[in-house]
């Protein structure tokens, strides 16, 4: 791939943009920053799979990434489609568990990486950064939760039609396991 250099300039400004990181200040950000992997993919070139363990939180900084999920009941499918600014992985951060689906790049596409290990000694150093970006996770799983109780409260309502609980159901468990 002959993608052009990203200066640290343009990826601290990506990142002010960026919702998971808009509480943080240039200075808090490029703290961050210097944990950050930049990792160039090509098509359907896979970014971590379903089972494998939770090593790193990503924002695509380009491109677009699929999350596909396999079950015992459906053959593997995509769930969601994450674009530019999108985070993924950060439950990896908060509790070690394997990965819950599988991305995958569609199209050429960046990324930046956040490795766990080097995330995890920011927290044991007390920087205020990483403590901003747990934050942020939280309330991004905390509205993912929400969003879910009420998708599914919505389901139960609609108990006229078993078909459609069901295919919700199923599209709920596994659309709201993207960010793992």
């Amino acid at each position: 791939m002959s993608t052009p250099s990203i200066t640290l300039e343009q990826i601290i400004n990506f990142l002010l943009e960026a919702p998971m990181f808009g509480d943080l200040d240039a200075t808090q950000l490029s703290q961050i920053v210097h944990i950050m992997q930049v990792q160039r993919l090509r098509d359907g070139q896979i970014i971590f799979r379903e089972g494998d363990a939770g090593d790193a939180w990503y924002v695509i900084y380009d491109g677009v990434a699929d999350v596909h999920k396999t079950d015992d009941f459906l053959p593997s499918r995509r769930i969601a489609s994450l674009e530019s600014r999108a985070c993924f992985g950060e439950m990896a951060i908060l509790d070690h568990s394997p990965r819950s689906a599988s991305v995958v790049a569609r199209g050429d596409a960046t990324v930046f990486r956040f490795p766990r290990k080097e995330f995890e000694n920011l927290l044991r150093e007390e920087n205020l950064a990483a403590y901003k970006l747990i934050y942020e996770m939280a309330k991004v799983l905390s509205t993912r939760a929400r969003n879910t109780a009420q998708q599914l409260a919505e389901a139960l309502a609609d108990r006229g039609e078993p078909q459609r609980l069901e295919r919700t159901s199923i599209d709920l468990v596994h659309g709201h396991s993207v960010s793992e």
